[in-house]
């Protein structure tokens, strides 16, 4: 078995909280400047520690050399609702005004460094303009995701009429603050073989779930295991960054793991769950009895079922290697790109300028179709084709022909026969749950982990998150769906680690996924599956627009009176999704719309009045 970390020795139990040295001035402090008491549920058990007892220091800036203090507006400067970027000298804040109070925080998303003043402030967080993350104002704190740090909070005076922000000078370069975290030094009562926690997957899933339990004070043995060689990683750059290494985009450096105790076990294989033992086994033989457990497998990619599917040089992107081999193999070659997803799509924007040719092969009449719809979709195909990758559409691949075992031709069923050196499959994905088929889990009839609001099975104690499981969506009247997104990947493991410490609390996030081509990006909020109109605002052809994604709703009934048997019905047509391109923020409002659980008609978004943008529509 593959494994990162050396195996604890049973001894005794000892808690220590962890404050990264640079981040104690944020949490020490409350908005209001006063020290703030925390929570921390040891083992099982709620403790009180206010932070002048606790043993760390009560000076919020103990070091006078790495603070800044400067005036930064008038108070007249600023109306209620809106955010400025300041300048401290030595680095930015972003300065916000809501309910007549001021706050101040970093500038940037620590995701992927958008700037915040171009994003949404509603109800006390603002909302990344990029790709979804919300922070709240009054504490710095990531409350949806992508991404897994918060951040840092500055103090805000007033005197004589000016605002005067008070920041530390290594946060403003920073821009970002890991949250405070619980942490075991010794374990008792674990042999090699049993762990409280057991996080069966490492992507985005199951580390937030790992974080958000330390976060809690959770103070027990956490393991990870992974198929993966790596550490966790940021998979979706794997199409998009296609030539990074896995140190470049790993989630955690490895020093963050020791620190923190998450155990994370590599190249390691599910093989099996014993509900009844309480025990996951592995397919080398390895078990491991837990009191907990979280599955977080994602998916498995399909592969080819056609004549010559063994040659070399076909890949399904996977792993670091896979994407790093594709660019190397590629490198002034023929490229066939079989299936215009996500990821085909991506892989063959960054191709574009490294092979001597790309092809897209697909079954749809246009990329996109059933996700983005036909328009939106051949304006897609239409960008593509301007940087010359060639699209062969309705049809499929019959054979791969190979010359000295490589891959030489693609044949497909149209007749059409095309040169490559290289093919990536990118035909979709089927959930990583085999191994769970006699678990008593319950699987649906495609292999999704059924779980409800909270992230639980249908086994007392078993959790599941990510692209392996099907939930009810908040936004389609609890719908079971199943998103397999990266945002959305974040928020099941948050809620799976609230829920495994008995928390109650129940997932009601807006999906948010983003798609990038040629430096633009495509974003989307909602869940439009099954949509029955696009309303579009803008110009597909300029690729400046916003896409409206309609749905007609349950029927309505009118009623005569209290008695009096129905006389009339109908149906309304709402807005379910959102997505698009050069139209910033626009995504991230809808966003906010829909989190607040207000409905957008359908008519709402034709007339292109966007009152209802700020609450003062329906």
């Amino acid at each position: 078995m593959g494994g990162c970390f050396s195996k604890p020795k049973p001894v005794e139990v000892k808690i220590e909280v962890v404050i990264p040295e640079k981040e104690r001035s944020k949490e020490e402090m409350s908005p209001n400047g006063k020290a703030s008491p925390l929570v921390y549920k040891v083992n099982g058990t709620a403790r009180h520690y206010h932070l002048e007892e606790h043993p760390i220091a009560s000076n919020p800036y103990h070091n006078p050399k790495d603070v800044v203090e400067a005036s930064v507006c008038h108070v007249k400067d600023l109306e209620n609702g809106q955010m400025r970027e300041v300048d401290l000298g030595c680095g930015k804040a972003l300065l916000i005004k809501e309910g007549g109070e001021f706050y101040a925080m970093g500038h940037k998303c620590p995701h992927y460094g958008a700037p915040l003043v171009k994003g949404v402030l509603s109800k006390g967080r603002v909302r990344c303009p990029w790709h979804g993350a919300c922070f709240n104002i009054g504490t710095g704190d990531i409350e949806d995701f992508p991404g897994l740090d918060s951040l840092p909070r500055f103090q805000v005076k007033i005197e004589k009429e000016k605002v005067y922000i008070r920041a530390s000078k290594q946060a403003l370069q920073t821009q970002r603050r890991t949250k405070m975290m619980a942490k075991c030094i010794s374990l008792s009562n674990y042999n090699l073989s049993s762990t409280n926690v057991l996080i069966i997957g490492a992507g985005a899933a199951g580390l937030v779930c790992a974080e958000t339990l330390r976060q809690e004070g959770f103070s027990d043995r956490i393991v990870m295991c992974t198929m993966d060689r790596h550490l966790p990683y940021d998979r979706p750059k794997l199409s998009k960054s296609m030539d990074s290494h896995p140190e470049q985009i790993a989630l955690r450096p490895k020093e963050f793991f020791r620190t923190y105790d998450i155990e994370v076990l590599t190249e390691m294989q599910a093989a099996a769950v014993d509900i009844k033992n309480k025990t996951a086994v592995f397919k080398d033989g390895f078990k491991m009895e837990y009191n907990k457990l979280l599955i977080a497998t994602g998916n498995t990619p399909k592969a080819l079922s056609c004549k010559g599917k063994e040659v070399e040089n076909v890949f399904n992107i996977r792993t670091p290697e896979d994407a790093n081999r594709v660019v190397k193999l590629a490198t002034s070659k023929n490229v066939v790109i079989v299936g215009a997803s996500f990821l085909g799509m991506e892989v063959a924007a960054y191709l574009t300028e490294r092979a001597h040719s790309v092809s897209v092969v697909e079954l749809e009449e246009v990329p996109f179709k059933k996700f983005f719809g036909e328009r939106v979709g051949r304006a897609v195909m239409k960008m593509f084709e301007s940087h010359r990758v060639k699209f062969y559409m309705q049809t499929e691949v019959s054979e791969l022909r190979e010359q000295e075992s490589k891959l030489k031709e693609v044949v497909l069923k149209s007749g059409k026969v095309l040169r490559a050196d290289v093919c990536v499959v990118g035909i979709g994905a089927v959930p990583a749950t085999g191994f769970l088929k006699q678990s008593g889990i319950n699987i649906d009839s495609k292999g999704f982990i059924v779980v409800n609001k909270m992230m639980q099975t249908n086994i007392p104690g078993v959790f599941a998150a990510g692209d392996a499981v099907t939930f009810p969506l908040a936004l389609r009247n609890n719908k079971k769906v199943n998103v397999p997104h990266w945002q959305m990947a974040h928020m099941h493991g948050r809620i799976a680690a609230l829920n495994m410490l008995a928390h109650g609390t129940e997932i009601s996030t807006v999906p948010y996924l983003w798609t990038a081509m040629f430096g633009k990006s495509i974003r989307y909020a909602g869940h439009g599956e099954g949509f029955d109109d696009v309303v579009i605002q803008g110009d597909l052809d300029e690729l400046k627009f916003v896409a409206f994604y309609t749905k007609r709703g349950p029927r309505r009934w009118l009623w005569c009176g209290r008695t009096a048997p129905c006389t009339e019905s109908w149906r309304s047509d709402e807005v379910v999704a959102v997505a698009s391109m050069n139209y910033d923020p626009i995504v991230s409002k809808v966003a906010e719309v829909l989190a607040a659980g207000r409905a957008i008609r359908k008519r709402d978004v034709e007339t292109g009045d966007m009152s209802w943008l700020t609450g003062k529509g329906s």
